[in-house]
């Protein structure tokens, strides 16, 4: 790889001809990939370590089903709002110290989240966790973007892929073990990854060489701010609907208007600003359009089933944490598969587009069938349709991006990796916060029928509201109680894949509509070695 100057800027020229002549070797890129790869594994490994866990720690915290979807509506809120930012940032300064003080920010807010003393605390150290994972998640696709020519990023995609759902799936088998050890207990599925994470931090330090051409311009905090804002009054009328007022009322009204109008002040102060976090001109291109578009609706399914299977396994079948992730490696292995298989072929033919629509197709069905799940449906079933819901996931996650990557100069690749995954994160945080506001009605609707249907004793502890409340523990309440509680959840969660499995089928309608065009076999300029983004006026950009 090229040294820089002393100054950290070289001379854009002589850096495109030598990333033509010279580019990066598959071992070269693996060595600067393997810090990036570690520090990404740490981040979902710190968040899907606590997803078995949530029950015991919302039982242990007295927290409500509301608490525990905003444990995990907070950090992909946060997730959502820094996104754009962090792409925009990675366009202007130093990608290598962008990953580092991501990296740092998450963990940072691990450590805090396991000394939280309730679920208010917890719900703000998420949030830290999530700014931090949104600079990891953007800027992984951006470094990645630097180095490797569209033609050779399928391969590589499929790694990060691959990377994601090994730490998934060993994520809950970890936090559910650490969760059942009595000298252990879930605190420490926040503590786990701190010498992990000091592992990323000096192999990142020792691997990863991005210098930098900084540009003399100011970053769009106005437009940061007003983004955010917009997202977080959607999600909080989102998570208080149906509970705290109804769903058409003045409280609605209000909300969803001022979500609107803060949305249309961003628009404009997008129009007007010199960097803005979004541009809007990449909207004018279809694929870029349709890509994010359909990523948004496929981020509500697929953190639909990272976020529910935890809860349906513990507590519509009585399995230990541990046992939860067991359960949910068909999965896993269907996202590790289809990404890994996707990327390796993707980069033989360069089409993409073939992927897209059967990931589509597989995603819509597998949710479907999820859909019709109850408490007591056999586990095979479930499995099948879990590992179709994987594949699809694994099909479409990393190649959206891909596609919208394909049609950028390198100045705009942290923008348009950014807003896909923007898109693809928003769409899990809504949601998240709209199906967690709907499982907690359904359960409590199904608990009242369940107890009715006992008698007048029944019928008398429905009347008190014994439906609503506290994450139970089914193992701690009497045999009748028990078999509703379980009965209800699992019935519960059924419907909630049936809602999100609508969402699916618009992401598949939306990759119809996406033109392929063949990956290209060369990189628009500098970016093929250095990660550095060539100005507009540079000719070099028309290259490949």
């Amino acid at each position: 790889m090229a040294k820089s100057t002393p100054s950290g800027v070289r001379d854009s020229h002589t850096e495109a001809r030598g990333a033509e002549a010279a580019p990066m070797t598959h071992a070269q890129i693996m060595r600067a990939l393997s810090g990036l790869l570690l520090g990404m594994f740490v981040a979902i490994l710190s968040s899907t370590i606590v997803s078995n866990a949530l029950p015991k720690i919302m039982h242990d915290l007295h927290g409500s089903q509301s608490a525990y979807t905003w444990t995990v509506t907070a950090a992909l809120l946060a997730m959502t709002a820094t996104t754009p930012l962090w792409g925009k940032l990675s366009d202007l300064f130093s990608k290598k110290l962008l990953v580092q003080a991501s990296l740092v920010i998450y963990v940072s807010g691990s450590v805090v989240a396991g000394l939280s003393q309730n679920t208010g605390m917890l719900i703000a150290c998420r949030v830290v966790q999530g700014i931090g994972v949104g600079g990891l998640s953007a800027l992984a696709q951006i470094v990645m973007a630097a180095m490797i020519a569209p033609r050779e990023r399928g391969r590589y995609s499929g790694y990060l892929g691959a990377t994601y759902a090994v730490a998934t799936v060993g994520g809950p088998l970890l936090g559910g073990v650490i969760t059942d050890t009595s000298w252990l207990g879930w605190r420490w599925c926040f503590y786990v990854g701190v010498p992990f994470a000091v592992i990323a931090l000096i192999v990142l330090q020792r691997t990863l060489h991005l210098p930098t051409v900084k540009r003399d311009v100011k970053v769009d905090w106005l437009g940061a701010f007003f983004i955010s804002a917009a997202a977080t009054l959607l999600l909080v009328w989102v998570t208080l609907a149906g509970k705290n007022y109804d769903w058409i009322s003045w409280q609605t009204y209000v909300m969803v208007g001022g979500s609107v109008l803060l949305g249309a002040i961003f628009v404009l102060v997008e129009s007007k600003a010199a960097e803005p976090i979004i541009p809007l001109r990449l909207f004018r291109n279809k694929t870029i359009a349709l890509s994010s578009a359909a990523s948004l609706f496929v981020g509500v399914a697929m953190f639909t089933g990272t976020v529910f299977f935890s809860q349906y396994f513990q507590l519509a079948r009585g399995k230990t944490p541990t046992m939860s992730g067991v359960m949910t490696i068909p999965m896993i292995s269907g996202l590790f598969i289809s990404s890994t298989v996707s990327g390796q072929v993707i980069t033989k033919t360069g089409r993409w587009k073939g992927w897209l629509v059967s990931g589509g197709a597989l995603l819509t069905g597998g949710l479907g069938l999820l859909g019709s799940m109850r408490a007591d449906t056999p586990y095979w079933q479930l499995a099948v349709y879990m590992l179709l819901m994987g594949a699809g996931m694994g099909m479409m996650m990393q190649n959206l991006v891909l596609a919208a990557q394909n049609q950028v100069a390198p100045k705009d690749l942290g923008a348009a990796s950014s807003v896909v995954t923007f898109f693809r994160t928003l769409g899990g945080a809504v949601g998240v916060s709209a199906l967690g506001a709907v499982l907690a009605t359904k359960v409590k609707d199904y608990v009242v029928d369940g107890l009715t249907a006992l008698g007048p004793q029944g019928a008398a502890l429905a009347k008190q509201g014994a439906g609503g409340g506290d994450i139970p523990d089914p193992s701690a309440l009497p045999a009748p109680l028990r078999t509703i509680m379980e009965s209800s959840y699992g019935h519960g969660i059924g419907d909630v894949f049936a809602y999100a499995a609508p969402c699916a089928l618009v992401a598949f309608l939306l990759t119809l509509f996406i033109k392929e065009v063949a990956l290209k076999s060369r990189h628009h300029g500098p970016t093929a070695a250095s990660g550095d983004e060539q100005p507009a006026t540079e000719p070099a950009a028309q290259a490949g």
